[in-house]
């Protein structure tokens, strides 16, 4: 019994490492972006205080946009982000980040 149990464990920790590593889907991505447009522009180059996020390395954008869900302070504009990030899941921030790192 308890073999099977880590067995099932390890299968359940398995799976939750693959939806991390989603490679993302930018078109999926590109319908989520609709909420960034007003900060991040419609071509993700920025505007004003808001950072450019086009062509962004697609791990950078993954971990960046993981912490502001997380609630951690990323940069002076986190108290922002994290709304925004907070009830995206990992499936969601990989198509964005995959969109956004398209971009050009």
């Amino acid at each position: 019994m308890k073999k099977l149990m880590l067995v099932a464990a390890s299968v359940v920790m398995a799976a939750g490492m693959v939806g991390v590593a989603h490679a993302g889907d930018p078109e999926a991505g590109q319908a989520k972006y609709a909420t960034c447009i007003g900060c991040h522009g419609p071509t993700g180059q920025g505007q004003a205080i808001f950072p450019k996020v086009a062509g962004k390395d697609f791990d950078y954008l993954v971990e960046v946009m993981t912490k502001y869900r997380a609630g951690e302070t990323v940069g002076p504009n986190s108290m922002m982000m994290m709304p925004h990030a907070m009830n995206l899941s990992d499936e969601d921030i990989a198509d964005l980040a995959a969109y956004m790192a398209a971009m050009e």
